[in-house]
């Protein structure tokens, strides 16, 4: 088989790095020459913004670990530490544990995006599909990470989540006992949520992270009139809707990135504990498996599933039904594709059963990630009920009121307004 030549024939040093690498290639197929739709909006910066925080993530993840040390007994010492002594070690620490919170922040809006204009709509929704695993992924890191400290708050979310397994039939103890690797959260199980977080889990990240933006950049990007700019092309085959991502869309991400830098460092040096959400005030005191916080809480992103948990009533003293719901509330996210019968892709053009139901849902998520973090109590409970209901029917129903909704015109060509 012979050598292929270089479609982008270049010179110099750069020409022998083509032979050898598709650079160039890389560069103009990914960017300078990929063309996007020229109607983005606001709502097209959280998928950029969720690439840096990931990047921060990593990078301050490395230098952490390279202090951190795993162990009931060493754990907790080994972050005051690097808190106290490290120098800038405070500072590094603060942008990871703040950055778990900003990465969750933007995933959220991202994936809110997706809902706004059908973005898992053929033929997206394999892109759909990697960022739900990104999502459920990104959930277990999240989950390691928050234990590693080994404060209070730390041991008891542990003790919680892991015992969740417990209510699966037969298999359920050994199970608990197996991921713990003990009877009782400990060294084993620190060792094991630590492998998790630095290495496993990262690698299965940045995979699918990399697999999303291939198959994004396979059948194009969506836009907010859900029409696809590859239908009409000049005599050169370029879309008469689409911009080259660069240097159009790099420069207007580096604006957005700059705003999310201004408020993310604001809150890194004045609020890094995000008022007790992003580090909860039990977690600075040592695990004690004999002092139980006042309130056991999750991270304040699990809320809305941990209000599920706890609002699903038990089946004879059993929570397995709450361990049900709460997985189904993540996992129904994978079908949306399927469940959603509408003709066109952006709420631009939906009818008003569309617009209503994503209203409910979006204060019910609200509602329950409030209430998630909240005491137990009955209006709470009740909430959190009403919250759930209309959670799932947002996604259940959906084949019946997309289907019976009314529709706008779709045009055939995006519309634009400068901005």
């Amino acid at each position: 088989m012979g050598i292929v030549a270089n479609p982008y024939k270049t010179t110099g040093f750069m020409g022998w790095i083509d032979d050898r690498f598709p650079a160039t290639k890389m560069w103009r197929d990914h960017l300078s020459e990929y063309y996007a739709p020229k109607n983005f909006n606001f709502w097209y910066y959280f998928g950029s913004l969720a690439l840096l925080v990931l990047v921060n993530q990593l990078v301050t993840g490395i230098v952490l670990t390279m202090h951190y040390k795993p162990g009931a007994e060493t754990a907790f010492d080994s972050v005051e530490y690097i808190m106290r002594d490290v120098e800038w070690g405070w500072l590094i620490r603060y942008m990871h544990s703040t950055g778990a919170s900003a990465f969750f922040i933007v995933v959220f809006l991202h994936m809110y995006r997706g809902l706004l204009y059908g973005s898992y709509q053929k033929p997206r929704e394999l892109i759909w599909i990697f960022g739900s695993l990104i999502f459920l992924v990104l959930m277990a890191e999240a989950f390691c990470g928050y234990v590693l400290p080994w404060g209070n708050m730390s041991y008891w979310g542990a003790q919680v989540i892991i015992n969740l397994f417990g209510t699966i039939p037969v298999i359920g103890p050994d199970m608990v006992v197996w991921i713990q690797g003990d009877y009782s959260p400990a060294d084993a199980t620190l060792n094991r949520l630590f492998s998790l977080h630095v290495i496993a889990l990262p690698f299965v990240l940045v995979g699918l992270v990399l697999a999303h933006i291939i198959a994004l950049h396979e059948v194009g990007s969506n836009n907010p009139d859900g029409v696809e700019i590859k239908k009409y092309k000049d005599a050169n085959g370029i879309p008469l809707d689409g911009i080259p991502f660069h240097p159009y869309y790099t420069v207007k991400d580096i604006v957005g990135v700059v705003v999310f830098l201004m408020i993310f460092c604001a809150l890194i040096f004045w609020a890094p504990d995000g008022g007790g959400y992003f580090l909860e005030k039990p977690n600075f005191i040592p695990a004690s498996n004999i002092s139980t916080p006042e309130h056991i809480t999750p991270a304040w992103y699990f809320g809305s599933f941990y209000a599920i948990l706890r609002a699903t009533p038990p089946l004879f003293g059993s929570a397995l039904p709450g361990v049900i719901a709460m997985f189904g509330a993540v996992l129904v996210i994978f079908f949306v594709p399927w469940l959603d019968r509408s003709p066109v892709k952006s709420i631009r053009y939906r009818g008003p059963y569309y617009k209503i139901a994503l209203a409910l849902f979006t204060l019910a998520f609200i509602a329950l990630s409030y209430y998630g973090m909240q005491p137990p109590s009955d209006f709470g409970t009740l909430i959190s009920r009403i919250g759930m209901a209309v959670y799932f029917a947002f996604f259940l129903l959906m084949p019946i009121y997309t289907k019976l909704d009314s529709y706008k015109t779709v045009p055939e060509r995006v519309t634009h307004e400068a901005h």
